[in-house]
Order: C-alpha cells, then structure tokens, then sequence
C-alpha cells in the first residue's frame, strides 16, 4: 500500500472511531420487565442528587413527569422541595394513601457542563419503577450521555430520559 492511501484509510479510521465515540446515550436496562398497563398510577418523587449541581433531582424529574405524561401515564407528581427528604418507607405509604399503583424514583450522579474549551454537558442517571403493593422493582434502567458545547443540559437529558423510558418498556 503507497503512502498517500495509508494516511486516507488511517484518516477514515481515526475518523470512524471519533463519531463511534460521540454516538449517543449510553443505556442498561432490566431484562424481567413487568408492563406497565397506562391505566395504572405513577408516583413520581424528585430524584436524589448525587451531584454538586443544586436541585438536578428535581430538574431531571419535571423532565421524566414530561415524557411519563407525553406518553399517556397518570402521573401524580411529588416534584418539589417539601418531598424532596421523604423516606421510601414515607414514599410508600404516602402512595397507598393515594391509591398509587407505582412509585417512579432514582438518583441523578452526573449533571454538569464538562470543563474545557466546549463546556459539553455530560448527564448519568438512574431511575426504577416499585410496585407499591409488592415493594418490588418492576423496572430499571441506567444510563449516561453527552453532547457537543452548543447542546444544553436540559436537551441532553432529555433525549436520555425518551431513551430510557421506551414506549416498548413501559406499556
């Protein structure tokens, strides 16, 4: 092979790999799912925040109670600061009380714009779906993205959460 084609297929290889690298969210789910009927009631609490970034719970859940209703769910929200240090014990019994079918919860561990010259915005989060008569995790998934500098935080975890939150998965 002459040199000029070796640097184009080490071009397009090292060009490859970039885009492979910036493809999207990264997303594990359980694999024993119970559907979720959209008759049912979910119980949505703000998520812990693991993070140093103020309120991230409780922004990332006024996301997931967007795309929970955009998809057809009942959705009672708990979303602000009051319910934000509610034991699940407290959750729980709150959400019997209601006649809630679910509990939709989880924790945020990244919520920032990265340091550097694009300031990209990175997002990793948790979230589980817990019968509330059975105390039992239904549903489960985890998940982390990234975007360019010009992308905002909201706009990434966004299409995370849609990512997360499969019409598939939840029936």
């Amino acid at each position: 092979m002459n040199r000029s084609k070796y640097i184009i297929v080490s071009s397009m290889l090292v060009g490859l790999l970039f885009l492979v690298g910036c493809s999207g969210p990264t997303i594990s789910k359980k694999s024993n799912l119970t559907e979720i009927d959209n008759n049912a009631t979910l119980a949505l609490y703000p998520l812990d925040n693991y993070t140093d970034t103020p309120r991230a719970g409780l922004r990332a859940s006024n996301i997931i109670e967007g795309v929970l209703l955009s998809q057809g769910y009942k959705v009672s929200s708990y979303v602000d600061e009051e319910n934000h240090e509610l034991t699940l014990s407290s959750k729980l019994e709150e959400a019997k009380q209601n006649h809630i079918d679910y509990l939709f919860l989880g924790g945020i561990s990244e919520w920032r714009y990265k340091t550097g010259i694009d300031g990209e915005p990175a997002i990793s989060l948790h979230l589980k779906c817990m019968d509330v008569k059975t105390k039992k995790i239904v549903w489960s998934a985890i998940g982390s993205n990234n975007s360019w500098g010009n992308a905002s935080i909201g706009t990434v975890a966004q299409e995370l959460i849609v990512s997360m939150i499969d019409k598939k998965i939840l029936k």
